[in-house]
């Protein structure tokens, strides 16, 4: 994971999400997950999302070719009244997504530090930085488990695949800023040039 900056709520926001999420909420105040999925007004606000934060998933900070999901950062089940506002919503996959279901321990993207997440290459495994507090570590370890984000070899393979076409040349340290800025911030936290990133990988 990576910083992320909470971008503004697109012109149309209100009328398309807010105001129709309230009416409903004003007779239904606890919905159901049933009652909820056919009120999903804040689906309309998926291809803003994607727009508003360059396609970037909030978690995994890769880049989403298709519009990803919208997370409700504090689950709706628990806090109905931040279902249908902007600030709660955080870009994400529709795996990552199902993965954090209602769960609460977990690092909020608009609040995570550039140094609370490391990875170790070659095996582009996360870990927490060491020299974070012992609470902090804990919490950033349920959040890569929670998240599977290296149980799940596709997320795992994906992080190595891209860092090998980098150190093969195929794309720009500009592209992996572009659409995997935490693949890009490792490499320059590790002083690591492309040659060495070939010795790593054993290309």
């Amino acid at each position: 994971m990576i910083q992320v900056t909470p971008q503004p709520e697109y012109a149309t926001f209100n009328s398309d999400v807010r105001i129709p999420g309230a009416n409903f909420l004003a007779g239904c105040p606890k919905p159901t997950s049933k009652q909820f999925k056919t009120k999903n007004y804040w689906a309309r606000a998926a291809n803003e999302l994607h727009s508003a934060y360059a396609g970037i998933c909030a978690y995994t900070a890769m880049y989403l070719i298709a519009q990803g999901s919208v997370d409700h950062f504090l689950p709706k089940s628990l806090h109905p009244h931040l279902a249908y506002e902007w600030s709660n919503f955080r870009l994400a996959s529709a795996k990552v997504n199902s993965s954090k279901a209602d769960l609460t321990d977990i690092v909020d993207p608009f609040q995570v530090q550039n140094n609370w997440f490391f990875m170790d290459i070659p095996t582009c495994l996360l870990r927490p930085n060491p020299a974070l507090i012992r609470d902090l570590r804990k919490k950033i370890n349920n959040t890569i488990n929670a998240l599977r984000l290296n149980q799940d070899d596709n997320y795992v393979q994906e992080r190595c695949n891209i860092l090998m076409d980098y150190s093969r040349g195929d794309v720009s340290m500009g592209f992996l800023q572009r659409r995997y800025p935490f693949l890009a911030k490792e490499v320059n936290r590790l002083n690591l040039d492309q040659p060495a990133l070939r010795t790593l990988f054993k290309i």
